[in-house]
């Protein structure tokens, strides 16, 4: 599928002339936006996949009907829509291929450090032709994670539960705003782990292949072997996996104090 590098390579170009060049914005929600740049980069994908795979379905972000294929091209346009709206360097092109329920193939790109990563199943993960791996770091304290706010207020006191449970025993934790890019980070290295709640398959498809087949391990946040519709992920360098998993559990148990920090809060229950 070597059209799909070519067809991101593109996509990233029409980006950057929005970047540079501005963009409308609208809302999907209260924090939630689209904007020009996202829908005309879905279209072009829409035109071009068409043309080349007309027999495969693309689950688009900003057109899924949330519709499950067994086999479809995973799209997000535009990760880290935020960012990019208020001319913060940080978002990509997500786009992985699934066959028969298994993440074959997948694709991201990073147009304004021209950062491409790729992975095919079985045949590992690579940023601009250079094969990556985790870290090697198994000790939680020495540990640079990542994790994302959702936009939905129903998880956003569970996550805080989770950052304050597991901050005081790693090195630090950021929030880049892009999760397909924390997964991309935590593949090659420069993170050594990730979570976060709430996520949808174009955001993880592409990052779950990179972080297998960099050696790295992606459960669900009970430690199920992930799958890009759980919506809910933990993914690391497999050495500091379990730490992570005994501090949500342990989270899970004491929501005390983010009780009450939005209205209708959903718990994430096993």
């Amino acid at each position: 599928m070597e059209v799909i590098k070519k067809l991101v390579l593109e996509a990233g170009e029409i980006l950057m002339n929005f970047y540079n060049n501005g963009v409308s914005v609208d809302y999907k929600g209260s924090r939630d936006l689209v904007t020009t740049a996202d829908i005309t980069v879905e279209n072009f994908f829409k035109e071009k996949l068409n043309k080349y795979f007309p027999k495969i379905p693309l689950v688009g972000e900003e057109t899924s009907t949330g519709e499950r294929f067994e086999s479809a091209f995973i799209l997000d346009p535009l990760d880290g829509t935020t960012n990019f709206a208020h001319r913060y360097p940080a978002f990509c092109i997500s786009i992985a291929y699934m066959e028969k329920g298994r993440i074959m193939e997948g694709w991201v790109y990073n147009p304004v450090l021209k950062e491409f990563f790729y992975g095919k199943d079985g045949k590992g993960a690579f940023l601009n032709d250079e094969k990556i791996s985790v870290s090697k770091t198994n000790n939680l304290k020495q540990s640079l994670l990542a994790t994302g706010f959702p936009y939905l207020d129903e998880y956003m006191p569970q996550i805080l539960n989770y950052f304050n449970h597991i901050l005081p025993y790693c090195q630090g934790i950021r929030r880049g705003g892009s999760a397909a890019l924390d997964l991309c980070y935590t593949a090659c290295g420069r993170f050594d782990g990730f979570f976060e709640l709430g996520l949808k398959p174009w955001d993880v498809s592409a990052g779950i292949l990179f972080i297998r087949e960099a050696g790295g391990t992606v459960t669900d946040i009970f430690g199920k072997p992930a799958d890009p519709y759980d919506k809910h992920f933990v993914a690391t360098n497999s050495l500091i996996h379990q730490n992570i998993l005994k501090l949500i559990e342990k989270a899970n148990r004491s929501m005390e104090i983010f009780k009450d920090y939005f209205n209708g809060r959903v718990l994430v229950e096993n």
